[in-house]
């Protein structure tokens, strides 16, 4: 559409919206009517611009829902506050303080600032104005403004206002960036136009002229602020639309540099002026006009001025833009597939501007594009090998437009060179790049030497993430490998992962990339440690990079991943027994990881099946390595010291096995082994009172506790023993595994650790492990491993020791303890109800160890779950012998190992049925609570 067609659009759209003049008659009789009673008539209105301002709302999200077009929302809410603001003013400087013989003085203009005076605003943004006045303030001036703003408070708007002369604009406006920018988008909407003519003139000439470089170097660092408050990168799965990256607010810091660079008053003059082309316009109208249509959702929605688009709003929006599934696909994923790839667009937009600046100043130093790399520069050391490249200010350039036309490898030759030398690439080349894909067809796909050159890339020994970055950027990566292409600015539509697949993957490599320099050592003493010794560290980086390359389709991705390794490794030059490797990694990538979180890694059953699964060290190293970049790129704080624990566990005692390590002839000898390291530990004792405490543990206590713990049980229990006291409890940090230990001693019985996980869960501690042990005289000895909130130990002990004395009264049953839980698991459904269905999945098996039998219960995560499920399990009389707590975002995948109250295995088919059908009721109360939600969301909605 022509600017001159939209701005006609937007004219009639804003009579339709708002009748100014009719508005103005109206005020004009409400003033005559209350005319002696100044609180009536400021009442009413109020009243009647709420509802002008109510009904012109309703119908913006009418027509929104109807043409989906989200910068003539913008534009008609903006119309419509012009409409209002327009006769307000007038109300006020003719109804309340007419001017009988008006001096030069007494003039305003009212014109609009920031957001509002670009003329498009979100139904809850601020409603920004600048007073400009021609000299000082006067009476009549400060009474007009004063009513203005009362009525605009009352009417609930956030109101942002400044009464400023020219001369304090002008002054102003030089010193302080943030009021130069609001004064740079300022706009008339009513009152004297002359003060904002004169006022922008002056601003021209005294404050823009000559500061260009200035200006713009300014907005792009605060641009770079911002983005580091609000989340580095353009793929976080819960992004905010307006401060995010590839968000609102970029877009407007580009027009903000054109227009004060370029002194263009509208976003098409940009062609004009030789800054974008055409396709590039439409593309940014395109990009504007989608996040306009999701920002205005969002608020209309929430009725509030919310930019995050947080999971519980995402499928709501999706629907009312016209989303629908596909297979592999749902419609919210759909939805934020298409939102990460206009993030991507605007961050291709950014780039076209910084090279024009750049282009303009010709100064190549402070760049304006220095966010887009952040490696050092030397120069290449063969210009002859590389004839369709050059240097440009250290960066990597083509030598002309046509070195990919003529020969189409130069697209990812490109690349290698750039990684080989550690160049940055110019954005000229860049550009060229992204109008050069369709030269990606099969015959390069299938090129042998491109084929090589990416895969010196991937494996790279500098920085292949930051390569692959780029060559994802510019949309090269998914023309190459086109399986990728697919996964690009996928999101997973889950609490679990905090970045889009490609983004996933790519992060991924980059920790594979640091372990493998030997960067993370202090983190992951034991990858660093084998990965010099991986034979084929080649495999490993395929693999790591295609794990998830399969997201989104009906088939399950690790199986449909190694189908797709299957095919794709020949081509990049990989062995048949690489190829092999490669998919056996992706097809078994999650395999460890829930082995080691869920699964007891003491009882050798668990050892053994997962021992035969990988069958050999070669491939128990690659996948522990990869299993741990995996978890890493997952997103901030979903790595921690305890799954570390976790699976060098279950490495080594993996390792043993497959090395041919102990039998389980060996038991006696471990337990001897563990009860003389002990006692040498327990020096100040005597032998016989050692003797009797030795007596007080049966075999699994000694197989399963390390010798710092057990040292710290047996002094519990002496203390114990001592004050003669049936309750005690100890607690322990562990700042390298991330997680504070609590030890309860208490008679047993078969509800106390449901009464402990309750006292937790109404403590706000989250449970990560249990280890249930039993003393032949009756008494549990307890081990409850819960997850870290305090960085000092200090702080950590004295929140350990709150949760402790909670036990500690909840098992004296001095607290309430089910109607705290209730209410934490209440408040908890009710957060997340909205966003995410999880049917509860229940498996009771006998197959997963020689001497338990194992429920996995598989569901929505909430506060007091682990305390439903265990005191499920105790009123079904099984008595558990340990208990394993993953969680992944808001899944939670539970599994306790239980036997019935004389030790053995649950085998009648029956009793499994019982037990399936009562931990699924378990969930009945999530379930409920989801229907009432969902049945007052309908209710108000009525």
């Amino acid at each position: 559409m022509s600017t001159v067609r939209q701005r006609l659009r937007v004219v009639r759209d804003a009579r339709e919206i708002v009748d100014r003049d009719a508005l103005i008659v109206e005020l004009a009789e409400i003033a005559e009517t209350f005319r002696e009673d100044g609180a009536k008539r400021h009442a009413a209105v109020v009243g009647r611009l709420k509802a002008v301002l109510a009904k012109g709302h309703a119908t913006a999200r009418a027509w929104l829902n109807e043409d989906a077009d989200g910068t003539a929302c913008a534009e008609r809410l903006s119309a419509l506050m012009d409409g209002v603001v327009s006769a307000l003013f007038h109300h006020a400087a003719t109804d309340l303080y007419p001017r009988v013989n008006p001096s030069s003085g007494e003039r305003i203009c009212v014109a609009a600032v920031g957001g509002y005076g670009r003329g498009a605003m979100a139904p809850g943004s601020d409603v920004d104005l600048l007073f400009v006045l021609p000299y000082k303030q006067t009476a009549w001036g400060e009474s007009v403004v004063e009513a203005m703003l009362y009525v605009l408070w009352d009417l609930g708007l956030k109101v942002g206002h400044a009464t400023r002369s020219i001369d304090e604009c002008v002054r102003l406006s030089r010193a302080d960036m943030t009021i130069r920018t609001a004064v740079l988008e300022a706009r008339y909407v009513a009152g004297d136009a002359e003060l904002l003519e004169e006022k922008m003139r002056r601003f021209d000439a005294e404050v823009v002229e000559g500061t260009a470089a200035e200006f713009a170097a300014a907005k792009l660092a605060e641009r770079d602020a911002r983005l580091g408050r609000s989340g580095g990168s353009r793929y976080l799965v819960e992004p905010n639309v307006k401060e995010g990256k590839g968000g609102l607010r970029d877009l407007h810091t580009l027009f903000w540099i054109a227009k004060y660079v370029y002194r263009v008053s509208d976003v098409a003059d940009l062609v004009g002026v030789g800054l974008f082309s055409a396709a590039e316009l439409r593309l940014f109208r395109k990009c504007e006009d989608f996040l306009w249509a999701v920002r205005c959702h969002l608020h209309f929605i929430t009725g509030r001025a919310e930019d995050r688009l947080s999971f519980d709003l995402q499928r709501e929006i999706a629907v009312a833009l016209g989303y629908t599934e596909h297979p592999g696909l749902r419609d919210v994923e759909r939805f934020m597939k298409h939102y990460f790839l206009v993030a991507k667009d605007v961050g291709d937009l950014t780039a076209i501007m910084c090279h024009a600046l750049e282009e303009r100043q010709d100064k190549p130093k402070p760049r304006l594009d220095r966010f887009l790399t952040r490696f050092r520069r030397p120069r290449i050391r063969s210009v002859k090998e590389n004839a369709g490249f050059v240097i440009d200010h250290d960066r990597l350039n083509v030598r002309d437009d046509k070195t990919f036309a003529t020969d189409p490898v130069n697209m990812i030759r490109f690349f290698a060179i750039a990684d080989a030398n550690g160049l940055a690439l110019h954005p000229y080349a860049v550009r060229l790049l992204t109008k050069s894909l369709k030269l990606i067809d099969g015959r390069l796909r299938d090129n042998a030497e491109a084929n090589a050159l990416f895969l010196e890339i991937l494996t790279s020994r500098r920085s292949p993430e930051t390569i692959l970055r780029r060559m994802n950027e510019t949309g090269v990566l998914g023309r190459f490998i086109p399986d990728f292409g697919r996964i690009v600015a996928m999101m997973q539509f889950n609490m679990y992962h905090h970045y889009t697949v490609d983004e996933h993957l790519l992060r991924a490599v980059g920790i594979l990339a640091q372990i493998d320099a030997g960067e993370e050592a202090d983190n992951h003493p034991l990858s660093n440690e084998l990965m010099p010794t991986v034979r084929d560290r080649t495999a490993l980086y395929v693999a790591l990079f295609l794990h998830d390359v399969a997201k989104g389709r009906p088939e399950d991705h690790s199986v449909a991943g190694a189908k797709i390794a299957r095919r794709l490794c020949p081509r990049l030059g990989l062995s048949p027994q690489q190829t092999e490797t490669v998919a056996w990694l992706i097809e078994q990538h999650l395999t460890m990881s829930i082995v080691a979180q869920s699964r007891d890694l003491s009882d050798r059953r668990t050892i053994d099946d997962f021992a035969k699964i990988v069958q050999s060290p070669e491939r128990l190293k690659m996948l522990l390595i990869l299993t741990i970049a995996d978890i890493k790129a997952v997103g901030p704080g979903v790595w921690n010291g305890w799954k570390g624990q976790l699976l060098r566990t279950l490495y080594w005692a993996t390792e043993l096995v497959l090395t041919g390590g102990h039998s389980a002839g060996d038991r006696r000898n471990l337990v001897d082994t563990a009860k003389h390291e002990l006692r040498e530990r327990l020096s100040d004792w005597t032998d016989a009172a050692f003797e009797a405490y030795a007596q007080r543990h049966y075999p699994p206590y000694w197989l399963k506790v390390e010798p710092e713990r057990a040292e710290r049980h047996a002094r519990l229990l002496a203390g114990a023993d001592a004050a003669d006291e049936k309750l005690a409890t100890a607690i322990a940090t562990d700042a390298f595994r991330g997680v504070t230990e609590l030890t309860v001693f208490a008679p047993d019985h078969p509800k106390l650790l449901s009464v402990i996980a309750g006292a937790c869960a109404a403590a706000g501690a989250n449970i990560v492990d249990a280890h249930i042990h039993t003393t032949t005289d009756g008494f549990a000895l307890d081990s409850i491993f819960i997850g870290r909130a305090f960085a000092e130990d200090d702080d950590e002990l004295r929140r350990a020791r709150r949760i402790a004395d909670s036990v500690e009264q909840s098992l004296r049953g001095e607290i309430r303890l089910f109607e705290i839980v209730a209410n934490k698991a209440r408040a908890g459904a009710r957060s997340r109800a909205r966003a995410f269905e999880i049917p509860a999945e229940v498996t009771v098996t006998n197959a997963w160890s020689d001497r338990h039998t194992v429920i996995e219960v598989v569901g929505l995560d909430r506060p007091g779950l682990l305390y439903e499920l265990t005191n499920a399990i105790s009123r079904l009389n099984l008595n558990i012998a340990s208990a394993h707590v993953a969680t992944f975002g808001e899944r939670a995948v539970d599994v306790f190992y239980v036997t019935d109250l004389m030790g053995a295995k649950i085998s009648s088919a029956s009793r499994q049925a019982t037990i399936r059908a009562r931990m699924k009721a378990a969930f009945e109360g999530e379930a409920k609570t989801k229907t009432d939600e969902k049945a007052r969301e309908k209710a108000v909605a009525k």
